[in-house]
């Protein structure tokens, strides 16, 4: 334990399924690129098959760029987690293929309990969900039961039904001001840098887990100075999961839609984007005209100065996406009980969003269709 003005941090730092830091063992199982060829046949193939079995491909802005292609090519969706689990939720398809990590899975299936929800890789994860056990956090939240409970969107389906509420980088800091303003205090999970973005903004009392994104937790503040010194007329765009020291400099702080919003409506001519690099493919497509110059994760001796993309999400491929179709593999499984606690605590920030709308982001005309608001 640690602790810090009207802050403690339980210190959990275990980040992979294997006890250690390093994810050499997701890059290990990145898919092979494949040829212009075997690529055309692939997606023809899964066009036919999403046609067939009545299903509908959703993809995060992290995958592949291919992924995301073939997603809104065939009538699917690219977005945030969220978005992504509404989408499937409300699509009439009876089979939902998730491209992204294993919650996101989840959370389509906690939504859509009647469908079937595969993936191409199961185990393609997060390191915030790896790094929130449920039986440790339930330990944690049953340790402080004069706390809300609020967990980050990036954890598993046993942890949200631990939860009292849950959200999303775009809807957090309106919720937990909310509980602020009702006297309450808040436990909060997994992800640090989050959390104490909120607490500064919101001034609530935070009892704080210690997650952190192995992505985001990697942009450096000092090289940040240095690379906005040589792109003065750039907008500086943050994810809240960044460390203080990068929040500190940005010009929009916000979810992967805040971000992706910024660019296509702000007369800027560049933006360094401080979010996984996979989201600069959306963001070429629906604002071209515009330079995108990628935040540090390093400095200048660094072999890859800015190498800010996630292993799991890389997991993702096309093969993988036929794979499911065909063999019905990666498979995704909640058990009931935990899936009807874990829906509470979403249904009860799906509420507070539709009762309060200025508190989340709004799709924006020219935008993508389903561009996400979570």
């Amino acid at each position: 334990m640690s602790s810090a003005p009207d802050t403690i941090v339980y210190d959990y730092d275990r980040q992979d399924a294997s006890g250690a830091t390093c994810t050499a063992h997701a890059w290990a199982k990145v898919p092979a690129p494949l040829t212009p060829d075997v690529k055309a046949e692939v997606k023809a193939r899964i066009k036919a098959q999403l046609k067939a079995q009545n299903a509908v491909l959703v993809a995060h802005y992290y995958v592949d760029g291919d992924l995301q292609d073939l997603a809104m090519e065939t009538g699917g969706c690219v977005s945030d987690s969220l978005e992504m689990a509404r989408f499937g939720r409300d699509h009439a398809a009876q089979t939902l293929i998730v491209a992204g990590v294993k919650f996101m899975g989840e959370s389509a299936k906690i939504l859509s309990p009647e469908k079937r929800v595969l993936m191409p890789d199961l185990d393609a994860t997060c390191s915030l969900d790896l790094g929130c056990p449920a039986d440790d956090f339930i330990q944690f939240c049953d340790a402080h039961p004069d706390r809300k409970v609020v967990v980050y969107a990036n954890t598993s389906a046993a942890v949200k039904a631990r939860a009292d509420w849950m959200v999303t980088s775009s809807c957090a800091l309106s919720i937990v001001k909310h509980l602020k303003d009702q006297g309450e205090k808040i436990l909060w999970a997994p992800d640090r840098h989050l959390g104490r973005y909120i607490q500064r903004e919101t001034g609530a009392d935070m009892l704080m887990w210690n997650g952190a994104c192995i992505v985001h937790d990697e942009f450096k503040g000092l090289e940040l100075d240095l690379l906005k010194k040589e792109h003065p007329k750039a907008l500086v765009l943050v994810h809240p999961e960044s460390p203080e020291s990068v929040v500190a400099q940005a010009d929009v702080v916000g979810s992967t839609s805040q971000l992706l919003k910024a660019v296509v409506e702000s007369d800027a001519p560049a933006f360094i984007v401080a979010t996984d690099n996979g989201i600069l493919h959306r963001m070429r497509q629906m604002a071209p005209n515009k330079v995108l110059i990628e935040a540090p994760t390093a400095g200048n001796s660094a072999t890859c100065k800015s190498c800010a993309h996630c292993p799991w999400m890389a997991m993702n491929g096309l093969q993988g996406v036929l794979d499911c179709l065909t063999q019905g593999v990666g498979e995704i499984a909640v058990p009931e009980d935990i899936r009807i606690k874990a829906h509470g605590c979403i249904d009860r920030m799906l509420a507070f969003v539709a009762q309060h709308p200025a508190a989340i982001t709004k799709p924006a005309q020219g935008f993508v269709p389903h561009i996400g608001a979570a």
